[in-house]
């Protein structure tokens, strides 16, 4: 099983010396989301100062760009990186795509499934000169007397998909080269859940589920104080909680209630009242936290079920120090496991 991590950095410089130290410590891949930064535009930047480790997008939001500015993105970072992108996509929720980008949501499987093929299409034959016809619901492609004057590094990038919910899983295991969790999770999630739909998926293309590549994540927090690591990753699950596009989510693992107190303390602005109602159980659900020798035996929770682990320090009601403190801890790990 695969140990990669998803830096954090209070700059660029930061987050990309971080991705620097974790390729020499043994990452196997750096991941870098789309939210504060430009996912493709942070991996320019890590691309340039890494020669090996492989470079993920989770997620590049899937909706609020066309698949040909996408595919335009993937192939240049593609080639500075000498061949290394995994390009990871997601939906979002309605709101961010409606409200934050004016971008269309529609039915979001099936606007999907059209810009994963759109981008194949076009990174496969933007170089051609043909014309490109692709109809669609929600991302048709109609290009024509365009020729892209250089060849691409890949002709096919690898693209993973992001879900939490059973139909988006589904189609993951039916087009996807791979499947990246959310930053919440758990293995008896991915054991029940998601394997299960992404192996109905694979079935459904008549390929095999093991085509799929399983990227699990964890919010890891390994600290010599066990009591506070999981006080610390609470903030990360109480920020979660707030989104009610993920109480079947909570509701999976026996904590809707306290989601919900969540949200409603969330309403209210008090910040202390969220994290509050998540107590220590809840956090041992959804996250990996305690002492090191705690964390390492937990990950171990994910032998024989996932291919990779995505390993990200806490990042929301904590400061700056304690992300960066944590985040040591999980380069140092990943050297060590």
């Amino acid at each position: 099983m695969r140990l990669t991590l998803a830096p954090w950095g209070s700059s660029l410089a930061e987050l990309t010396e971080v991705s620097v130290r974790a390729e020499a410590a043994g990452a196997q891949a750096v991941w870098v989301p789309e939210l504060h930064r430009s996912a493709p535009v942070t991996l320019a930047a890590i691309a340039a100062e890494t020669s090996t480790v492989t470079l993920g997008t989770a997620i590049s939001l899937a909706f609020v760009r066309s698949p040909m500015t996408t595919a335009l993105e993937a192939l240049d970072v593609d080639e500075l990186s000498g061949g290394r992108l995994v390009l990871g996509l997601g939906s979002g929720v309605q709101r961010l795509n409606e409200s934050w980008h004016n971008a269309r949501w529609g039915k979001p499987v099936g606007h999907l499934e059209e810009v994963v093929r759109d981008i194949r299409h076009f990174v496969a034959h933007a170089d051609s000169g043909e014309d490109i016809d692709l109809p669609g619901e929600y991302e048709p492609m109609s290009i024509r007397h365009y020729r892209r004057p250089f060849a691409p590094r890949r002709r096919r990038i690898p693209v993973y998909l992001a879900s939490t919910g059973p139909a988006m899983t589904r189609l993951a295991g039916r087009i996807g080269d791979g499947w990246i969790a959310h930053e919440l999770g758990s293995p008896s999630y991915l054991e029940q859940v998601i394997l299960p739909n992404l192996r109905f998926g694979a079935d459904q293309a008549a390929r095999p589920a093991t085509d799929v590549d399983v990227v699990a994540s964890a919010c890891c927090v390994p600290w010599h104080d066990g009591r506070q690591a999981r006080r610390w990753a609470a903030g990360l699950v109480a920020f979660y909680a707030t989104v009610r596009t993920y109480e079947p989510f909570f509701e999976f693992h026996g904590f809707l209630d306290e989601a919900r107190r969540c949200q409603a303390a969330f309403r209210t602005g008090d910040e202390d009242a969220m994290i509050a109602a998540v107590p220590d159980e809840m956090v041992d659900a959804l996250t990996i936290a305690g002492t090191p020798d705690e964390v390492r035996e937990r990950l171990h929770g994910y032998d024989g079920l996932a291919d990779a682990v995505k390993l990200s320090p806490p990042t929301h009601y904590v400061s700056d120090e304690v992300t960066r403190s944590v985040q040591d801890q999980l380069v140092t790990m990943v050297g060590t496991t």
